[in-house]
């Protein structure tokens, strides 16, 4: 009887770490090679001081990589946003809004967001672009926390317009007062980043 209770409960012990293990396998993640969630994007990754009038964009403007897993079914497209909640004095600064990036997509290579691309749709960041845009954080700042934010949707790649800003584009993925929502799942990542001190 003792035997027979070990077994099962070493049965039902391994089916509840397998289960586990198959949930952890499913989730949706959102990673980078080029920084560790919560720690200090790379000096390149910053903006470019492009018209010598920028001091606080000390970078290349070069977008980190991100990939990610667990891609929630039902998923036709994403949409992947950096924020900077902080920026324009806790305004915020959207910098990048980039949408219709087809389901069958799982990363963006080092600099790959930088400029236009077949992967991905262009909204509108702040800056007016279509693209990622670096920090220019001040120096002499708490770090200021740039939000990657990756929304899966079940909207067919094409089926949004350019150039859509933040606010315009939100919207349409949750509606409110009844509507479809669109969204099947999103994940993040943070990334850290202040003018280095002179």
């Amino acid at each position: 009887m003792l035997k027979r209770s070990l077994v099962l409960a070493s049965g039902i012990a391994l089916a509840s770490w397998c289960a586990g293990q198959a949930f952890a396998a499913d989730v949706f993640t959102l990673t980078s090679s080029s920084f560790k969630d919560g720690q200090m994007l790379p000096k390149k990754a910053a903006n470019a001081n492009t018209t010598g009038n920028a001091p606080n964009c000390v970078g290349e403007n070069v977008s980190p990589e991100l990939s990610w897993s667990g891609t929630p079914e039902g998923t036709k497209s994403f949409v992947l946003l950096m924020e900077d909640p902080e920026g324009r004095g806790g305004a915020g600064v959207h910098h990048m809004v980039t949408y219709g990036i087809p389901a069958s997509v799982t990363s963006f290579a080092e600099g790959e967001l930088s400029k236009p691309s077949d992967k991905f749709v262009g909204g509108k960041a702040t800056q007016g672009t279509p693209i990622y845009n670096g920090p220019c954080t001040p120096a002499n700042v708490q770090p200021h926390h740039y939000t990657f934010v990756l929304i899966a949707t079940d909207y067919d790649p094409k089926e949004i317009p350019p150039g859509l800003t933040r606010e315009e584009l939100l919207p349409k993925l949750a509606p409110v007062q009844g509507q479809p929502n669109h969204v099947k799942g999103s994940a993040g990542i943070v990334g850290l980043f202040v003018k280095p001190a002179s």
